[in-house]
């Protein structure tokens, strides 16, 4: 039986395996501590490489800083922290508190140790990545990253660790490693996030112009710049003119940007067309006090009678059937709005369908008409033609298209540019790179219904991006989550198109200012708000679709906390908690552990964890889903878990008999997992390869 390695995934040994399978020849043995590891010969490597390779001092573009490799080997770094179920701050699908049911998670921890946890298990996974992280203002804070010690150790001894166990410190402006500090800790995140991808993943990262140049040279490095998709302008306040005041030359900031790079171009999908919405009635206003023409003025209220003339084709050789219009009826909006006693707004949401403009179109189409019909030799004030379009919104069908007057001006009707939602008309218009959140960012910090320090992003924005990347089963990641807009975005996303998005949010537990807001409202960091914003927009959306939702499955009667039932509808979300490793001494070698130590690890498990806690380490090292449903059982008095429907079983309990052995067997699952010192005696342990190569010889069998 395999024991668990019980650390995250080493970066460098992937590497090192990566290059192994291209260069074998590449591959040399180093002793480090007394083992034998595989190691590249960079001789060798060079040889292979030698068309390309840049030598020694060599002058070649680059973009570099301080402390950039040992930035590079923290992303590498392996660590032997784990993740801890917290179900009293864990909330179901339906909302329940206390449910554990979620396929959502909220992680509370540093991002960087957490991203290493979590890459077993996601990579690859992950549809889109949006991130808020710190804009180095000077006033905020950067993570601090030294992975030489343990967790526990670093957590126990360095003073950067405060009570809430933040490590972090101050980046201030005068601070001569300013951009540097900064850089460092971005940089590993950065790396480590690439790989949680999916081929056609986007990242999106928000930054303001003091390290947009920097972020923009980093992501070119980590993405590759042929994977840079666009950079988002986002207009968040309305402010002109000079900032003012003393020396300061400066503009006021109304600007922020959003970084957009793929993690594999050439396989991205298009982008879901979004758009900018504005009032029709709103638009009308805004031209009028502009001094600007408003074009869709007139309505086509009858279109008559359609009498056709003959027909000419287009340069496909397919035809085009002409018809004169008689008896139709066109008004102005004025018009309307005196004889039927209507407001303007009334007018344009009540004849949307049949208010346009005209306009002198440059196409093949018109000319063709224009010749045709005077080759007839028709007159008419109003025309209409019947074609199948091969390219545009109509291809393929049957579209019906209005000419007026001699000139033949084609009808460019406001359907075509606006759309109806709940009864009032809107203006809409494809989003470019320019993005005006205005509107949105005037009452942002009552959004979400909690207090948040450090600024918020609106809802509308994040479920902008998803709704242009992302459906169905897609796994949303934000590792900077703040006040857990992403969340609230991808569950009310979710609510709206029927979606089964999943989110992943990662926080680390940063106290609050005790003369803020939310330090008042009583949330002592910032997790708390962002796991309360995540149960108000919960209860917010159930209630908007008709609250409670009905549940699949039935809760076992059970003493565990775990068990998970199924729901159309997720509005929860399974807490994590970032920690040492659940194990005692787990890496030390044989000449460090005295026969004390021997003792002492009969029983290799530390005394305060649980079963719970032992599972999610145990998931997180073979790589199963933490949002993967959980049973649990009983078998002859023992606790046995069981995850994704039989892939994996587990049990800790101790004194495990023969006879749970054997129920676990007969399950056939993938993998089987015990506590290293739970086999009740020598005779259990001696049948126990037995008992499974006779009920369940494939089963993947593992102790920790």
């Amino acid at each position: 039986m395999e024991t668990l390695k019980m650390h995250s995934l080493d970066g460098v040994q992937r590497n090192i395996e990566l290059i192994g399978k291209l260069f074998p020849n590449a591959i040399t043995e180093v002793k480090r501590n007394g083992k034998v590891e595989h190691a590249i010969d960079f001789d060798v490597l060079r040889q292979e490489l030698s068309d390309s390779i840049v030598e020694g001092r060599e002058e070649r573009y680059q973009f570099t800083w301080p402390d950039k490799k040992k930035a590079m080997l923290a992303a590498n770094a392996p660590i032997t922290a784990t993740l801890r179920p917290v179900v009293a701050d864990s909330v179901g699908k339906d909302g329940t508190p206390g449910g554990f049911d979620s396929e959502n998670l909220y992680i509370e921890g540093d991002n960087l140790e957490v991203l290493k946890l979590l890459q077993e298990t996601y990579l690859g996974k992950v549809k889109m990545i949006y991130i808020d992280p710190p804009y180095n203002t000077g006033n905020d804070f950067v993570y601090e990253d030294d992975f030489a010690q343990s967790t526990e150790d670093y957590m126990g001894n360095s003073g950067q660790y405060d009570e809430e166990g933040n490590r972090m410190v101050t980046n201030t402006e005068s601070n001569g490693r300013f951009h540097t500090d900064w850089l460092n800790m971005i940089y590993p995140r950065l790396k480590l996030a690439k790989s949680y991808l999916t081929n056609d993943g986007v990242i999106f990262i928000s930054i303001d112009d003091g390290e947009v140049e920097n972020l923009k040279k980093l992501c070119d490095e980590i993405f590759g710049t042929d994977n840079y998709i666009n950079t988002i302008c986002l207009k968040l306040k309305n402010i002109a003119g000079a900032s003012g005041g003393g020396e300061d030359k400066r503009l006021k900031k109304n600007m922020e940007y959003i970084l957009v790079y793929a993690k594999n171009y050439r396989e991205l999908v298009p982008f879901k067309n979004v758009y900018q919405y504005t009032p029709i009635s709103k638009m009308v206003e805004e031209y009028r006090n502009a001094g600007i023409s408003w074009k869709y003025t007139t309505a086509l209220v009858n279109p008559g009678e359609k009498i056709y003339v003959g027909s000419t084709f287009d340069g496909d050789g397919l035809e085009i059937k002409i018809y004169k219009r008689i008896g139709f009826i066109i008004k102005s909006v004025g018009q309307i709005m005196k004889e039927e006693n209507l407001t303007e707004k009334e007018v344009y949401d009540r004849y949307a369908y049949c208010i346009y403009q005209t306009a002198m179109p440059q196409s093949s189409i018109r000319p063709r008409v224009m010749e045709k019909v005077k080759q007839i030799g028709i007159e008419s004030d109003l025309y209409s033609i019947e074609y199948v379009p091969k390219t545009g919104r109509n291809k393929g069908n049957t579209y019906e298209q209005f000419y007026k007057g001699e000139n033949f001006r084609l009808f460019a009707w406001l359907k075509d540019v606006a759309e109806e939602i709940n009864g009032i008309l809107y203006k809409k218009d494809l989003q470019g790179t320019l993005w005006d959140f205005v509107g949105e960012t005037k009452n942002l910090t009552k959004e979400g219904d909690v207090p948040f320090p450090n600024g918020k992003k609106p809802v509308r924005l994040l479920k902008q991006m998803l709704t242009m990347l992302t459906s169905g089963n897609d796994y949303v990641l934000d590792f900077f989550s703040g006040s857990s807009t992403t969340a609230h975005a991808v569950m009310q996303l979710n609510a709206e198109d029927g979606g089964h998005r999943k989110f992943i949010m990662v926080q680390l537990p940063e106290k609050t200012d005790e003369k803020s807001e939310a330090y008042k409202a009583g949330y002592k960091n910032i997790c708390e708000i962002g796991k309360e914003r995540i149960r108000r927009a919960g209860k917010q959306i159930l209630s908007a679709v008709g609250g409670r939702l009905s549940m699949d499955g039935v809760r076992l009667d059970t003493n565990s906390t775990l068990n998970t039932p199924n729901s159309t509808l997720d509005m929860g979300f399974r807490c994590l908690r970032l920690d040492s490793s659940n194990m005692e001494n787990v890496y030390y070698t044989p000449e460090e552990i005295s026969q004390q130590d021997l003792f002492s690890l009969v029983d290799n498990v530390k005394p305060d964890r649980t079963p719970e806690d032992l599972l999610f380490q145990v998931m997180l090292d073979l790589g199963v889903l933490l949002s993967s449903p959980i049973e649990v059982k009983e078998s002859a008095g023992k606790k046995v878990f069981n995850v994704a429907d039989g892939f994996l079983l587990a049990c800790f309990d101790h004194d495990v008999t023969e006879e749970t052995v054997k129920s676990i067997a007969q399950m056939k699952p993938y993998y089987a997992v015990f506590r290293d010192s739970s086999i009740a005696n020598d005779s259990v342990a001696t049948n126990f390869d037995q008992i499974f190569e006779t009920y369940s010889p494939e089963t993947v069998r593992k102790v920790l």
